[in-house]
């Protein structure tokens, strides 16, 4: 709070960049007093100083974190969105509620994938898994292009599927367990042609037995509990509106909803009281404790012990879920250390036959 309100030296950065990159964001609500508060963006080792997050800080502290959602600070947002023509209510805030959830899970080279099940796409990192069981991925050079192409294909195939069914889970028309049927995913696997790119519509699982704003943030205690955590305001600065009392960025996340008149996926259309597909995805790794002959050993109420054994995440957009599998590939495949892995080449698919490299 100190920090925010007294000031602080803003770290290296481009001179200039954001001014000059962004100048849309100078016309939107709030966002100039918030973050240009010289008509520009600060200079390097300029002071920069938010008294209004610093406000927001001391209310969340004051009210144990009940103000953002049914106190002052969504009284604020409330009036905000309302001055500008916004649809956002403090009706709508007050009757937001965090979900606890079940991870989803993939079995994939004696390890476990843990993915934040839909709305999110996790599910993609999890489906491309299954499907690449069923490849010799494992017995290719690393870095051969046989190796990458298979992970390619089996990342479309998953997406294909993903950006058709996924959506707010009360909505989906399929559920999580269809799409992760290993009976389908080893169906899916076999579109796989190791001589060519192909163009994947999606499947039928029921029928089986832009520029970003992520931040990604895994921290661990010495004894061994982890947190993965992710936060995204959406496209760079989220909706570049900020309420000005508060200092609170308004996320722009309803652009992952689908429109009807455009909706290939008519479970993600918008709707109130629904949350869009989003890619926000954190993730855990584990192995199953064995005994010594091998065997998995279980608890006393017969859950399975497992070892944690990282927790992990990727930034931008959809090349998260395509990270979590490359790097999975190459750490449970291949061998390599945790570092060689993640200083690898990397590729992105993007729609159609267009990947990044």
């Amino acid at each position: 709070i100190d920090v925010a309100e007294r000031g602080y030296a803003v770290p290296t950065v481009v001179q200039g960049k954001w001014s000059a990159a962004t100048p849309e964001l100078q016309n939107q609500h709030g966002f100039a007093q918030a973050f240009l508060p010289r008509g520009r963006a600060p200079l390097v080792g300029e002071l920069f100083s938010f008294p209004a997050a610093a406000r927001a800080f001391r209310s969340l502290a004051a009210s144990g974190g009940e103000s953002f959602y049914r106190g002052d600070i969504a009284q604020a947002i409330a009036r905000f969105a309302a001055q500008h023509g916004g649809a956002l209510t403090e009706a709508d805030l007050a009757a937001h509620t965090a979900d606890w959830v079940t991870p989803i899970a993939q079995s994939y080279a004696g390890h476990t994938l843990h993915e934040i099940p839909p709305n999110g796409q996790g599910l993609a990192a999890l489906m491309a898994l299954g499907m690449l069981a069923h490849t010799d991925v494992a017995s290719q050079p690393v870095d051969s292009v046989a190796a990458q192409h298979m992970q390619i294909e089996a990342m479309k195939l998953a997406f294909a599927d993903v950006y058709r069914y996924v959506a707010d889970p009360a909505a989906m028309q399929v559920s999580v367990e269809q799409m992760l049927d290993p009976a389908y995913l080893a169906q899916r696997a076999r579109l796989i042609d190791p001589r060519r790119a192909q163009l994947h519509a999606a499947g039928s699982p029921a029928d089986a037995h832009r520029r970003g704003g992520t931040i990604y943030l895994t921290a661990a205690d010495e004894g061994g509990m982890m947190v993965s955590f992710i936060q995204s305001n959406y496209m760079g600065f989220g909706s570049g509106c900020v309420e000005p009392t508060f200092g609170i960025s308004l996320q722009n996340r309803g652009h992952g909803f689908a429109l009807p008149a455009s909706a290939v996926n008519p479970a993600n259309v918008v709707a109130p009281g629904k949350r869009p597909f989003h890619t926000i995805i954190p993730a855990f790794l584990s192995r199953p404790v064995c005994d010594a002959a091998g065997l998995p050993m279980c608890l006393a109420d017969g859950t399975p012990q497992i070892d944690p054994v990282m927790s992990f995440g990727v930034m931008g957009a959809n090349m998260q879920p395509q990270g979590h599998v490359q790097t999975l590939v190459r750490l449970l495949n291949h061998g390599q250390s945790l570092q060689a892995a993640c200083d690898a080449p990397r590729w992105r698919f993007n729609t159609g036959l267009s990947i990044n490299v």
